[in-house]
């Protein structure tokens, strides 16, 4: 674990406000490249697809199926991670563009559009790595820093973690039904049941639009584009499961307690936002393809900024953090997810429960940070 300077009040403050005007004038420079970038995006989505079903419709031959499916699984990887996902932020609402509109835009998954934007925009982005209150952490089901409780179940969480990555867009859409409350007895069946009626239409429509329209359109080649539409859902799922993990459970991603909002700043929300995050080196290619969550850093700090300006604000918020002593989580895919991989490999086993990080910085109590100050596109 890296060691990070310990910030005074003042401190504090003024690293707080060099992000804030670092976002202002970011913001302030929008303009037409970002539409034109988010409409080649949405025109990239589109081609991709379009040009993977067709050939999937000849898929009886191989390297049409191989193509096509590989299509479809970028078409898909695009519109969930550089569409979707930064679309619903509110990263382009300043467009008024009813295609690129956060509070209505639904993704190509399996979970709501809704319930991603409480259980992430709202709660992930506000109590970002806060144990008991961001239900990222590990998702309920892993065991992934050493201030989580050990229980039995956790022995074979490799096992279900490369389940969890095949199958992501499932968790994504189930996290939010809380499925621990009601084995426990702190919600009833007759609140599931009512929780699970949108899920359950918007699986219905994704099931029957890739494994049974599109197979059916195609014919005496329904099992080859079935099979190509379960594979590039698979690509999907595994990449986007590898991309978040490793910008958030990595060696030096720390986790805290309950007790970090009180009088929270700014600056002190900034710092935790920081601290609980990791980036990804690469070319550009391969921040598009990871929805510039490659920049996990600045897409926490900046949430509903859109994500392609985050290249360019990573070198001031590096300049930024060097200067307060304040350590800037960053690697390759290769290192990043070999951490993410010996962590879920290690608290698989029996330890010692420590301390969850109780404050960030010296105590202040000026200019406190209300929830959700800057709504996060909620």
């Amino acid at each position: 674990m890296k060691n990070n300077r310990v910030l005074s009040s003042q401190e504090l403050a003024q690293f707080g406000a060099e992000l804030d005007a670092l976002k202002a004038r970011v913001t302030a420079d929008l303009g037409e490249s970002d539409a034109r970038y988010i409409n080649n995006i949405y025109k990239a989505v589109n081609y991709t697809e379009a040009a993977g079903r067709g050939l999937l419709f000849a898929g009886i031959f191989p390297p049409a199926w191989i193509a096509g499916t590989a299509l479809l699984g970028v078409s898909k990887i695009l519109e969930n991670m550089e569409l979707g996902h930064n679309v619903m932020h509110g990263q382009y609402d300043w467009m008024r563009d009813s295609r690129f509109n956060g509070k209505n835009y639904e993704w190509d998954i399996v979970g709501t559009a809704d319930n991603w934007r409480k259980t992430h925009n709202f709660k992930h982005h506000t109590y970002t790595n806060i144990k008991g209150m961001d239900d990222d952490v590990g998702y309920g089901i892993l065991k992934l820093f050493p201030e989580q409780r050990w229980r039995p179940f956790y022995l074979l969480q490799p096992i279900y973690a490369v389940l969890f990555a095949l199958l992501f867009q499932w968790g994504v859409a189930i996290q939010d039904l809380e499925l621990g409350k009601v084995l426990s007895g702190k919600k009833t069946k007759a609140q599931l049941k009512e929780e699970w009626q949108p899920i359950a239409a918007k699986v219905k429509k994704q099931l029957l639009k890739d494994y049974v329209l599109f197979p059916l359109l195609a014919g005496p080649f329904f099992l080859p584009v079935l099979l190509g539409n379960l594979v590039a859902n698979g690509m999907r799922n595994l990449w986007t499961f590898t991309i978040i993990f490793c910008g958030h459970f990595t060696t030096d991603a720390e986790i805290f307690a309950k007790s970090v909002l009180e009088n929270e700043t700014r600056g002190s929300w900034y710092l935790r936002q920081l601290r609980g995050s990791s980036n990804l080196t690469g070319g550009k290619l391969f921040h598009i393809m990871s929805g510039n969550l490659s920049h996990q850093i600045e897409h926490h700090l900046f949430p509903d900024v859109p994500a392609r300006r985050y290249a360019a604000m990573s070198v001031e918020v590096q300049e930024i953090c060097a200067r307060y002593g304040q350590h800037y989580n960053k690697g390759s895919l290769v290192k990043q997810f070999g951490q993410v991989c010996g962590r879920i490999l290690r608290y698989a086993l029996p330890s010692k429960t420590k301390t969850v990080k109780s404050n960030l910085v010296t105590i202040h109590t000026a200019s406190r940070l209300e929830p959700q100050e800057n709504k996060l596109a909620a």
